[in-house]
């Protein structure tokens, strides 16, 4: 597994299955959150890189959604480490498999029942910070996916709301709301972020001013269809 901090309080952890699999460590005041949780394979490594780091106890498992490349290693980590995990609430039943995600066969039974947390929202719907992060609902490639945004560094984890190529902004896989995906994308352009982290590519810098081209190229495919 690859290790790379990628900003003052922000390590990103890799590993390749075909594609590549980040996930992020975040430093806070009084120790860790770890955004997502890969595949199973890598939580022997996750565990051992915090412990590294000597930053404080793991605090929070925060979820960009529950495809099972994001939660693998959660079982393994909550065996070491007791602690809450989080993910939308409109997420929960899909990953716990009560209800089918979209355009799949089968339900997934990713993580136990009653394990994952929503995440708090305010009374105007939108999403309370958690540590140094700050959620935004960007449903369309899983109906509760939720990107983080860690405003002192700003960067963005942004889970699959995009995949990137050579720092290029590309359209997630596996998709199947891309209409959706594609508004949700909006929220680069509201933050504007200096780095845009994903799940499956490399650091997208600027992410912002690509974010026109993406859109129309998107617009254009979508058209096609």
């Amino acid at each position: 597994m690859k290790e790379k901090q990628i900003s003052e309080h922000i390590w990103s952890l890799k590993t390749w299955m075909i594609i590549p699999i980040h996930v992020w460590v975040v430093v806070e005041e009084n120790g860790i959150t770890l955004v997502d949780a890969g595949m199973p394979m890598m939580a022997k490594g996750i565990i051992k890189f915090m412990k590294q780091l000597n930053a404080g106890p793991l605090k929070r498992i925060l979820l960009t959604h529950g495809h099972s490349d994001h939660v693998g290693s959660v079982k393994a980590i909550l065996n070491e480490s007791e602690v809450p995990v989080y993910a939308h609430r409109i997420e929960i039943p899909y990953l716990e498999g009560d209800t089918l995600y979209p355009k799949r066969k089968k339900l997934e039974n990713n993580l136990p029942k009653q394990l994952t947390q929503p995440l708090l929202e305010e009374e105007s719907g939108n999403l309370k910070s958690v540590g140094g992060l700050k959620p935004f609902f960007t449903p369309g490639h899983s109906p509760g996916h939720v990107v983080y945004y860690h405003e002192k560094d700003q960067v963005l984890l942004a889970g699959d709301l995009f995949k990137s190529k050579n720092g290029k902004l590309q359209p997630p896989m596996f998709t199947p709301n891309m209409t959706e995906a594609l508004k949700s994308s909006a929220i680069v352009g509201q933050l504007k972020p200096k780095l845009l982290e994903v799940c499956h590519g490399n650091t997208v810098f600027d992410p912002a001013n690509q974010l026109e081209d993406y859109v129309r190229t998107v617009e254009r495919k979508l058209g096609e269809k």
